[in-house]
């Protein structure tokens, strides 16, 4: 055969599967389409797509790779990265104290409008978080979160004398995602600024609970539209999807109509109260449009405490969430229930998405008494084990 020929033969064949690719990239959400373009810039090297890392003091301070912003990119749907961390190389003990995420200009590091913060997870391995806390029995029983910082609520700080404890060599998985909402002709790199305060003086323990709003939905006809208060439509039956305990599937990431609605969501479940525990701060995780969400008590019909949503005026986007932080705390007990209230106002003119999820952090008072049993700032061991 002709070399000719054979280099015909290749390039049809490259540019058929060239053309498949563009079809199937045609064909993904813009979800998906952000995490194939993201991926193929940054191993391509025409945008940074490399972690910076400057560890000075007490703070754990990270610098993103470059996110393009050329499009709108909702909740949930932009350019995104996600880095592994240590606080530190050695298992002394430390506290974590404040989480804070800015966008910075990637060229400039000049700070920029939260309104290109999405949100920023902060997750641990849960199986070897608490088996080096000696605390066997919490594996499995919680989503293994530390916190999450989001559009509206970009920083978090315990109040004075508490902190999460951790031993600073466990590996903590980060991950940023990058918003755009307002403008539709734009090509814009931006980096997040992730920062991490810890310190190794001792503090009372902290431990995190998730908790967030799960709606039922017609399983046999998920996306039909509905009239009924008593059920949602899901964004989608892939991720976000719960089971009540009972069998029955709930979502927790769904479709809001035009104008004001109520969603509620008993969250007894996911607070797993065995007695009464003491809650001291909260970050708060809601999208556009949002107006109001309340921890509430059902029993006492009273809340535990309300977040006034602030939301952009002529934009779409949250200017501020406030979160919740107490001195004193506030107890939750065993035998009341428990519900997350969201009051919502699309003012959009077509159909929004919505989340309600809180990240509440309570008092640890089983794992201050596991700690103050032992020195500071040494690991702990199971009981059986030795030196």
């Amino acid at each position: 055969m002709a070399r000719s020929k054979i280099y015909k033969i290749i390039t049809g064949i490259l540019l058929l599967v060239l053309i498949g690719c563009l079809a199937t990239y045609s064909q993904l959400s813009n979800r998906h389409r952000a995490i194939v373009k993201t991926t193929l810039l940054h191993k391509s090297g025409m945008i940074d797509g490399k972690w910076s890392v400057d560890s000075t003091g007490k703070v754990y301070n990270m610098i993103s790779p470059s996110f393009l912003i050329d499009g709108i990119y909702k909740s949930m749907e932009g350019p995104m990265s996600a880095k592994y961390v240590q606080l530190s190389q050695d298992s002394a003990l430390i506290y974590m104290t404040g989480f804070k995420v800015t966008a910075i200009d990637a060229k400039s590091r000049q700070p920029l409008s939260n309104e290109f913060i999405c949100h920023t997870n902060v997750d641990f391995n849960a199986a070897k978080y608490y088996s080096r806390l000696n605390l066997p029995q919490r594996i499995g029983n919680s989503y293994p979160r530390m916190t999450s910082l989001s559009n509206g609520s970009e920083a978090l700080q315990f109040p004075a004398g508490y902190g999460i404890p951790m031993h600073g060599n466990d590996m903590l998985y980060l991950t940023t995602q990058s918003l755009n909402h307002n403008y539709p002709k734009i090509k814009y790199l931006l980096k997040h600024n992730v920062a991490i305060n810890y310190t190794d003086k001792i503090q009372k323990p902290l431990m995190s609970r998730t908790v967030f709003i799960m709606l039922p939905y017609d399983e046999s006809d998920p996306y039909s539209p509905t009239t009924s208060s008593d059920l949602c439509i899901p964004v989608e039956t892939k991720n976000h999807v719960y089971d009540d305990g009972k069998g029955n599937k709930h979502s927790g990431h769904w479709v809001v109509p035009e104008g004001k609605n109520t969603y509620r969501s008993n969250i007894n479940q996911q607070l797993q109260i065995a007695d009464s525990i003491r809650l001291h701060s909260a970050a708060l995780h809601v999208h556009p449009f949002a107006t109001s969400f309340t921890l509430r008590n059902i029993s006492k019909g009273e809340p535990v405490f309300t977040s006034k949503i602030v939301n952009r005026k002529g934009k779409i986007g949250l200017q501020s969430v406030p979160g919740f932080t107490s001195d004193d705390g506030v107890w939750l007990y065993a035998n009341n229930d428990y519900e997350l209230v969201l009051e919502v106002d699309n003012t959009s003119g077509e159909q929004q998405d919505m989340m309600g999820s809180m990240f509440l952090f309570f008092y640890d008072a089983e794992l201050d008494a596991l700690l103050s049993s032992k020195p500071p700032n040494q690991e702990i061991l199971p009981k059986t084990a030795s030196r």
